[in-house]
């Protein structure tokens, strides 16, 4: 058993180790997990969390990387959750982000933790909110939040982090296409990246074209910018800091930080009822009350949904 309230606190003294720990029991659902959510509670709430997104190639990590950096020119700590393609063979994660991101590995006030999706559609760990909170409750001011993809199915990020970053890059071909998918309804901050190759100034047209079509603004709304930017070399990044913490202020000002707050919350508190109900559906089987209803069904006296409606009540205690 792990002594939780010595976790938490080395975890906010900035002990990298007990921060680990902690994202581990998280990861690995452990029983103990009750005790550490009620314990870090009280201590979130503070940290800024940018989400980063976008197709494969766009330079996410270089973009990530050259953030954290820029952050720490601010005195601000940082963490980095980089949630990367689960392997089909361990499920676990490909680490190629911490690797890229290896020139902040020394610095204390910088913790990069990989994690993979297992198979989780939305490009984030199911395990991801939770981790987010570990880092808040840890004291760090930035959480950036890389995604795996972008697409239909891989817009979450949206979901879980106070502002969204959408990556494009020119010549990537399905760069336009994939914001045809989905990501301009996502996007706070857009970046084209990799802006000294042929073909940035067009990319940046297009997409301010596409943003200026799908837009259904009222005076004083958010309008989402566009920086060009070349990670590798550093440039446009404070640009890019200087765009995020803009849209920070706007949401202070107009109450939107704290309604997508409320809402990252109450989406969290849904998926552990929803996963705790499967996992009492899941004990079913082979119970006599699922055979019953499946008899019943067979001989066609119930239909599945008056079924499955008995037995959400019987799990419930309702009726």
């Amino acid at each position: 058993m792990v002594d939780v309230p010595t976790l938490v606190e080395q975890a906010r003294a900035g002990g990298p180790r007990a921060v680990a720990r902690l994202i581990s029991l998280v990861e690995g659902a452990s029983p103990q997990l009750r005790e550490v959510m009620a314990a870090l509670a009280p201590l979130a709430g503070s940290a800024y969390v940018v989400g980063l997104t976008g197709s494969p190639g766009v330079g996410k990590s270089t973009s990530t990387s050259a953030l954290v950096s820029a952050y720490r020119k601010q005195g601000k700590r940082v963490a980095v959750l980089a949630v990367d393609p689960s392997s089909p063979f361990s499920g676990g994660a490909l680490l190629g982000d911490r690797v890229r991101m290896s020139d902040h590995a020394s610095d204390p006030g910088v913790y990069i933790r990989s994690m993979a999706t297992r198979g989780h559609l939305g490009g984030l760990a199911w395990a991801a909110p939770q981790a987010i909170r570990v880092l808040d409750a840890s004291g760090f001011d930035v959480i950036l939040v890389e995604t795996v993809g972008v697409g239909q199915s891989e817009v979450e990020i949206a979901s879980q982090a106070d502002t969204s970053v959408v990556l494009l890059a020119p010549g990537m071909g399905d760069g336009i296409q994939a914001a045809k998918a989905g990501i301009l309804e996502i996007g706070d901050v857009y970046v084209v990246n990799k802006a000294d190759r042929d073909g940035a100034d067009a990319t940046a047209r297009e997409l301010n074209h596409m943003l200026g079509l799908g837009e259904s603004r009222s005076p004083g709304d958010w309008r989402p910018p566009i920086v060009k930017t070349v990670a590798a070399r550093g440039e446009g990044v404070d640009e890019v800091v200087e765009a995020l913490e803009k849209h920070r202020a706007w949401m202070d000002e107009h109450g939107v930080l704290g309604e997508r707050r409320a809402a990252r919350a109450a989406r969290e508190v849904e998926t552990i009822a929803v996963t705790r109900l499967r996992e009492r559906i899941g004990s079913l089987h082979g119970d006599r009350r699922l055979d019953t209803l499946a008899e019943r069904i067979v001989a066609g006296h119930l239909d599945p949904y008056a079924a499955a409606d008995e037995l959400v009540a019987g799990l419930t205690g309702e009726g």
